[in-house]
C-alpha cells in the first residue's frame, strides 16, 4: 500500500485509476520527448505529491523513481490527461539524459525505409 494517494477529482478524471496509464514524458523546454513509461494511480501521486517523475516499473512489478540510481531526475513541471483519461502527458526538467542507454531520448532509432 501506497502513502500516496490520488484526490477524488483526479480519479474520476481518469478512464480506469486501475490500470497502467501510458505516461509520454517531454522536455518542458525543447518539446523533444524523452520517453515512455507507465504509471499506476499511486505512482502518479506521488509525482503529484513530490514533483519528481514517480513510475510503475513492470519488469520489475515495483513503484520506481526516475533517477533514484542514476540521479538523472525527472522534475516534473505539468501533468496533462488526454481527452479520453487514459494516456498522460509529463513536462519535465530533465537532469542528464533520459534514457538508460546515456540517449538523451529513449527515440533515437530511427527505423529506415519509406513511410
Amino acid at each position: 500500500m501506497s502513502a500516496f494517494e490520488l484526490s477524488p477529482e483526479v480519479l474520476t478524471l481518469l478512464k480506469d485509476s486501475s490500470a497502467l496509464i501510458p505516461a509520454i514524458a517531454q522536455d518542458a523546454i525543447s518539446g523533444e520527448v524523452l520517453m515512455l513509461a507507465y504509471m499506476n494511480a499511486s505512482s502518479l501521486a506521488q509525482t503529484i505529491a513530490t514533483g519528481k517523475a514517480t513510475y510503475w516499473s513492470r519488469s520489475r512489478n515495483e513503484i520506481w523513481v526516475k533517477g533514484a540510481t542514476s540521479g538523472h531526475f525527472q522534475n516534473v513541471r505539468s501533468i496533462a490527461l488526454d481527452c479520453d483519461g487514459d494516456a498522460l502527458l509529463i513536462q519535465v526538467d530533465q537532469l542528464g539524459p533520459a534514457c538508460h542507454t546515456g540517449s538523451q531520448s529513449c527515440f533515437h532509432q530511427l527505423i529506415d525505409g519509406e513511410l
